[in-house]
């Protein structure tokens, strides 16, 4: 069966990361056997600008027929002072609900050769291989009430409410529970049980699904306690399971683990595997256009749809060893300088790529 890939470029460095992980694919369906299509469509202020929504209609339609997604990133200044739900934000958490994309998993793995490039100690991160598993389609995100109103006394409010079903929560712990299995069988579900009723429920959800899963170990940590873990001694951690607002969060904490949030994939998949595919960096406007940007966080995200939802993990392989092989010719991007190697541009970092494949 032919696959149906949609590429979503989005804004900022998003075409220029995105065009990278393009030509990997294309050499992959050229070489080495991958069966699929790739379809163009607009997300974000691109869609903002010439169709008049970040989610249009016509990106609908793409979205729902194809296989499997790649977004670059979305968002910049030129769009944060429109109306709420033209913001290009508004087109990716419009994308995730209408695909029913819940279950986000985000690893973070030290490549050996940036063990220097890491905020912390080599002896710290060397080795780190951990996966955060986010709830990504509830919380304080998508909950209800919400808004900016005025009081009697004339001030303004602005409120948000956190909210979890015990369905939503026992799908995401399931994803968690089923992903450790096939590492080392530790999970860490992250919570705020000690405050937040939502995060009460959470954890007694977790605990009643953890019972199917004897050969898992579980633990429970706060989420302010995670965070200091994380930067602690991050190598305890296997995968870790949480909600929407603190996965966000703990997620890029855990990307500086590996030297830069440049070099860190995401996928976001739905009951079936469908997923879209994404780096979790956004789309730094600062550096747009000049070529500068690290395109390694996006060719993984391609090698995760083959893994997650194309199920060729052989061709994922391909990809992640090819990125190891140019990290040990000394290329560099910016974001991962250090002494000694080379330095090179976004095209060239994506040509070495496609070279080592």
């Amino acid at each position: 069966m032919t696959h149906k890939i949609l590429i979503l470029p989005g804004d900022g460095i998003g075409p220029e990361i995105v065009a990278e992980a393009a030509k990997v694919l294309e050499c992959l369906r050229q070489e080495h056997g991958l069966d699929a299509t790739l379809d163009y469509g607009l997300l974000g202020g691109c869609a903002v600008d010439t169709l008049g929504s970040p989610y249009p209609d016509e990106t609908r339609r793409q979205a729902r027929a194809a296989d499997a997604i790649l977004l670059g990133a979305v968002g910049g200044p030129k769009w944060e002072r429109m109306d709420r739900p033209l913001r290009p934000e508004r087109g990716l958490l419009a994308i995730r609900a209408d695909l029913e994309l819940f279950a986000n998993l985000r690893p973070a793995l030290l490549y050996p050769q940036l063990a220097d490039a890491s905020a912390l100690k080599p002896e710290r991160v060397a080795g780190l291989d951990l996966l955060i598993v986010r709830e990504l389609n509830g919380d304080i995100y998508f909950g209800q009430p919400r808004g900016i109103r005025t009081l009697e006394s004339g001030e303004r409010e602005g409120f948000n409410t956190m909210r979890y079903r015990e369905s939503e929560i026992e799908r995401i712990a399931r994803v968690g529970f089923e992903a450790a299995r096939k590492r080392h069988r530790k999970l860490c579900s992250v919570d705020k049980a000690n405050v937040l009723e939502a995060s009460e429920l959470w954890r007694e959800v977790v605990e009643r699904v953890a019972k199917d899963y004897p050969d898992v170990a579980l633990s429970h940590l706060y989420v302010d306690n995670a965070a200091m873990q994380l930067v602690r001694a991050p190598k305890q951690f296997d995968v870790m399971v949480t909600g929407n607002l603190f996965g966000d969060i703990l997620s890029d904490c855990a990307a500086m683990l590996t030297g830069s949030i440049g070099m860190l994939p995401s996928a976001s998949l739905d009951a079936n595997g469908k997923g879209l595919y994404e780096p979790i960096h956004g789309s730094a406007p600062d550096i747009a256009g000049r070529g500068a940007a690290n395109p390694l966080a996006t060719i993984l995200s391609a090698a995760m749809l083959l893994r997650y939802t194309l199920n060729a993990p052989e061709l994922a392989e391909r990809i992640e060893l090819a990125v190891g092989r140019v990290l040990d010719q000394g290329l560099r991007t910016l974001d991962i300088m250090a002494a000694g190697m080379t330095p090179v541009g976004t095209q060239a970092m994506g040509d070495a790529v496609v070279a080592s494949l």
